[in-house]
């Protein structure tokens, strides 16, 4: 028999490991994001997380794509922080994700692109309503693009066959209040209010963790696209709901991606294919064809169109229409900061010293709005972001009703301006 002090020992050791094991599995949450050579933008996400995860029980996986930019040693100032995961090859984004779920200890799990702010409330809504609703399986959210506009992709149906044909033949575009015709986007239903979808976006998909340990990770056939829609449909087919709720993020919309590439094109339609492969293979020859045919059609329209362009640069047809520069309009009060990057880079600037006490409506204020109105070409409205928090920033733009003003963030601690269109450090 074992002495009474190493049976207190050993009592001690199990206890101590039982107790590491609960808190472990007492994450609330884990939040992923796969980076490929965005580290600026990547940056800033985090900073807007860091804020949004305020009294949060969360962790952070990053995983990093063998990005050349620099990412991994730029964001080393986080690994304290944030569990990085430097793959040394790019493994696409399913299988970097799945690399990081298998080892995190969330309950819920966020998938969030790396070109995306995240307003301060917005992650605690998507949790509450997750712990609210039994039958909720995974929300998204209400995305933003640049312009400050709602994408599309913020609600969608299922892709069934006919609904992917209606979107490719322009019907969804053409009758968006169509419940049949306009499926694809679901734009019939209401952006204010939380609604039942059937496919999240990739962007912003927070899912509960033992629904994937029910219906499997994400599909590693798909290489960058696809994969929040074949993730979805499983959701669907599983009896669990999928919710938007009108929460706001900005999503830049694919920052890593050269979407006039040919590798895009052979990417997003194989995506198609293998989604139609997958879960409408068994459909009959008469009705499997036209799909293919419409998908093969699509993809051979948008590789003629680049080598057109191409064609048409490389003979020099260039117009003779004077191209009009950008404009940058900061609001903060690092203005003489702000001026001093602007002058070293030689871009035209106006600034306006405001907070959200002092100028609450930011670039909605009638005199800005004048001034910007008088302006030829794109105005990217710049916020100082100790100034403006994340969400006040999103609120702004989400009225704004000019599709020439794109948003834009300065952070002085860094000295590094952010826009939809560049970064200039």
């Amino acid at each position: 028999m074992l002495p009474l002090a190493t049976w207190q020992l050993f009592s001690f050791f199990v206890f101590s490991l039982f107790t590491h094991l609960c808190n472990v599995a007492s994450v609330k949450l884990t939040v992923i994001i796969v980076n490929y050579n965005v580290r600026y933008y990547l940056e800033q996400c985090l900073d807007s997380l860091h804020k949004a995860l305020e009294n949060v029980d969360a962790e952070i996986y990053v995983v990093d794509n063998h990005s050349r930019d620099g990412s991994v040693e730029y964001l080393s100032e986080y690994s304290e922080e944030i569990h990085f995961i430097s793959s040394s090859h790019n493994l696409g984004f399913a299988r970097a994700n799945n690399l990081a779920i298998r080892q995190c200890h969330g309950d819920n799990i966020l998938l969030l692109n790396p070109d995306t702010l995240v307003g301060g409330h917005v992650i605690k809504e998507c949790l509450q309503f997750i712990e609210n609703h039994e039958k909720v399986g995974a929300v998204g959210v209400r995305m933003l693009k640049c312009d400050g506009s709602d994408a599309m992709e913020s609600r969608r149906g299922r892709p069934t066959p006919m609904t992917a044909f209606y979107k490719m033949i322009g019907l969804c575009k053409r009758f968006p209040l169509s419940h049949r015709f306009a499926h694809y986007y679901m734009s019939y239903l209401p952006w204010d209010k939380p609604v039942k979808i059937e496919v999240i976006s990739g962007a912003f998909f927070m899912v509960r963790h033992k629904l994937l340990n029910e219906i499997g990770l994400l599909d590693e056939d798909f290489f960058m696209y696809g994969e929040d829609i074949d993730l979805s449909y499983r959701i669907y087919k599983s009896g669990w709901e999928s919710w938007y709720l009108p929460q706001r993020i900005l999503h830049y919309k694919g920052e890593s991606t050269q979407k006039s590439s040919f590798r895009y094109v052979h990417v997003f339609y194989e995506a198609m294919l293998i989604f139609f492969r997958k879960h409408y293979g068994s459909m009959g020859v008469l009705f499997s064809i036209p799909i293919k045919l419409a998908i093969y059609i699509k993809a051979a329209s948008a590789l003629f169109s680049m080598f057109g362009d191409k064609m048409h640069k490389s003979l020099g047809f260039i117009t003779n229409k004077k191209k009009v520069e950008s404009i940058y309009y900061f609001i903060g009060e690092a203005l003489q900061q702000f001026s001093h990057l602007a002058q070293s880079k030689g871009i035209g600037f106006k600034v306006f010293e405001g907070t959200e006490k002092t100028l609450p409506n930011g670039h909605l204020q009638p005199s800005i709005q004048e001034a910007i109105s008088a302006e030829e070409g794109l105005v990217n409205v710049v916020y100082d972001i100790r100034n403006y928090s994340y969400e006040r920033i999103l609120d702004i733009f989400s009225c704004n009703n000019n599709k020439s003003v794109h948003i834009g963030t300065y952070n002085p601690d860094t000295n590094i301006l952010i826009t939809s269109e560049e970064v200039i450090a």
